[in-house]
C-alpha cells in the first residue's frame, strides 16, 4: 500500500502526553520514520518499534493506522497507534499492547 507524502519522511516527536522530553530523548531524539511502502520505525525513550502503516479512511476522514513490535529495554513489545499528518505537523496516539498508551506530536525533520 502506498503511504500519501505527507506522512512518508523522518518527524521529531518533541511532546507525549504521558513522557517528558528527558525520557523522549534518554537515548536518542525521539522520533518516528515513515517510508513510502508503509514501513516505519520509531523510538522515544528506550522503546523501539518497527512499524506496519496503512491508510484508513473514515467519514472522509484520513489518517494512518499502524502496528508495531519492537522492545523496551530488551523485553518484547507490541501494540498499535495512528497519526494525521498536516503540513509539517503531525499528531497521534501510540498504544502499548497491555501496557501504557500516550498522545504524541511531531514535526517533519
Amino acid at each position: 500500500m502506498k503511504i500519501p507524502n505527507k506522512y512518508i519522511g523522518k518527524w521529531r516527536i518533541y511532546h507525549m502526553d504521558q513522557w517528558d522530553t528527558d525520557y523522549i530523548d534518554m537515548e536518542v531524539p525521539g522520533h518516528m520514520k515513515i517510508n513510502k511502502d508503509g514501513t516505519g520505525q520509531f523510538q522515544f525513550g528506550l522503546v523501539v518499534g518497527e512499524m506496519d502503516c496503512k491508510i484508513e479512511t473514515q467519514n472522509e476522514n484520513e489518517r494512518l493506522e499502524f502496528t508495531w513490535s519492537g522492545n523496551d529495554e530488551g523485553d518484547a513489545m507490541s501494540g498499535r497507534g495512528w497519526a494525521e499528518g498536516k503540513k509539517q505537523e503531525m499528531k497521534g496516539w501510540i498504544y502499548i499492547h497491555f501496557g501504557d498508551d500516550s498522545g504524541f506530536k511531531a514535526k517533519k525533520t
